[in-house]
């Protein structure tokens, strides 16, 4: 069976309260965690290029055209 291609999503910051690693503005990469989305949290790919969790509030979903989506996937 064909694997499904996994959906890339995106998140703007808007908020980075004591978080070093977030940049206000920026756009974010977020992986698919449903027990953190329960939790209120977004898997985030953040400026140190891990991804780790924090709190949804400090970001809202943006959605970008694919060919864009597909270039800032790709790690720098």
């Amino acid at each position: 069976m064909p694997r499904k291609k996994a959906h890339l999503q995106f998140v703007l910051c808007i908020r980075n309260k004591g978080c070093d690693d977030l940049t206000l503005r920026k756009v974010y990469r977020v992986l698919p965690d449903e027990d953190a989305a329960q939790e209120r949290h977004a898997r985030v790919v953040d400026d140190s290029g891990e991804d780790y969790l924090y709190p949804a509030k400090f970001f809202v979903p943006i959605e970008l055209p694919k060919e864009v989506a597909k270039k800032l996937a790709v790690p720098a």
